[in-house]
């Protein structure tokens, strides 16, 4: 007979490994997955490398049948959130499975009770395991493309295996696709000139050999923009430091910008990024000892790029400053050679967001749900 499920706490650094190269097994043959840095992969389960398993008690787990590590695991509690909402919620995250829904209950009933351990109520997911815009939500539209950069991906039984453990949709994340093939809309340029000429706000690119400085323009605009979101409440300057350490490799100047008003105050700005999955698909996980090679040559024919992050102050609202951050970006992407972007992802209940994306030319094509489950019951 089949062996039962096993459930262990990832502890020893052979766990780790099972950890984090089981998507390896999982997704061979599939075009559509792209295997991440195993670096990477590595430092998001190590507290020092990763604030947001600082912030609270976590747990990795791994599921074994037959003697083979067939899932996994991520689940813990974010206490800086639950002060700031004044809720008991919890986390789960980093979920990978075989098509063997026996599997996927064993890993939920042992994470969920933990959670309902450590006094948790609530439970939402899947979300970033390290507070970033990575591994955010299931994929419930859009199988038939790679992600792009930062973005999820999984087989379509993982949300069966969600809806038939009793999860509910929280809500879902959109992705919005752009041809830049001929430059952005004529319409959103001269829509922009107009709200530049009217309101006398400037744009300039990110400095990059003062990003110590730009962190602090960008915490103070994400403390005034952030809405009360469910998840999320704007991060701490570690946060936003760990997350620029993370990602300052990959920046490119004209694609992170900023706009000020007239007297310079900070009104908005945006972060665009190269979809470097399309490096990442040819390295299989590893930079060395041939990936780096690889790396500098296929860095070169990246085609696409994706827009992670915008905000705008109060203030600055409805005064063209979001179509200026969309039309620079794609204007700049553009000259640089890139032929398409994607703009995600944006909370389905963020309606001007939503607006604002499909006004600049965007196509929703992928959407990413996020789950709910009340623990108390």
């Amino acid at each position: 007979m089949a062996e039962e499920v096993q459930i262990k706490n990832v502890e020893s650094r052979r766990d780790r490994k099972l950890f984090v190269e089981l998507p390896w097994r999982l997704y061979r043959g599939d075009p559509n997955w792209i295997p991440p840095l195993l670096m990477d992969m590595y430092n998001t389960l190590n507290p020092n490398k990763n604030a947001l398993l600082r912030l609270g008690p976590n747990r990795f787990l791994l599921a074994f049948k037959d003697g083979q590590a067939v899932g996994r695991l991520g689940v813990g509690i974010d206490r800086r959130l639950n002060e700031a909402k004044g809720q008991h919620l919890s986390y789960l995250t980093l979920f990978e499975c075989v098509n063997d829904y026996p599997v996927a209950k064993a890993l939920l009933d042992t994470g969920l009770n933990w959670l309902r351990e450590q006094g948790a109520e609530t439970v939402t997911g899947p979300q970033s395991p390290s507070n970033g815009d990575d591994y955010r939500g299931l994929l419930i539209k859009g199988y038939g493309s790679p992600p792009v950069l930062l973005n999820s991906y999984n087989p379509p039984y993982y949300t069966e295996f969600f809806d038939r453990y009793g999860f509910e949709k929280d809500f879902d994340r959109h992705a919005y696709f752009y041809d830049l093939s001929n430059g952005p809309p004529e319409r959103l340029r001269r829509g922009v000139d107009l709200a530049r000429a009217r309101y006398g706000f400037t744009v300039r690119p990110a400095n990059l050999k003062a990003l110590h400085k730009e962190i602090y323009v960008m915490k103070d605009i994400l403390d005034q923009s952030m809405p009360d979101w469910p998840d999320m409440i704007p991060p701490s300057l570690e946060e936003i430091q760990a997350e620029v350490d993370k990602l300052k490799q990959l920046a490119v100047a004209d694609l992170i910008l900023f706009i000020e008003g007239k007297e310079g105050e900070p009104a908005g700005f945006s972060v665009c990024l190269p979809d470097y999955n399309q490096v990442l698909s040819r390295l299989n996980g590893r930079l060395f000892p041939l990936g780096l090679i690889k790396y500098f040559w296929y860095r070169r024919k990246m085609s696409g790029v994706r827009m992670f992050v915008l905000f705008v102050t109060p203030r600055w609202r409805k005064r063209g400053v979001a179509a200026a951050l969309y039309y620079h970006t794609m204007f700049n992407a553009y000259r640089m050679g890139y032929t398409f972007g994607e703009g995600s992802t944006i909370h389905e209940f963020n309606v001007q967001m939503n607006l604002d994306a499909q006004k600049a030319g965007g196509e929703l094509y992928k959407k990413y749900r996020i789950y709910r489950m009340d623990l108390r019951r």
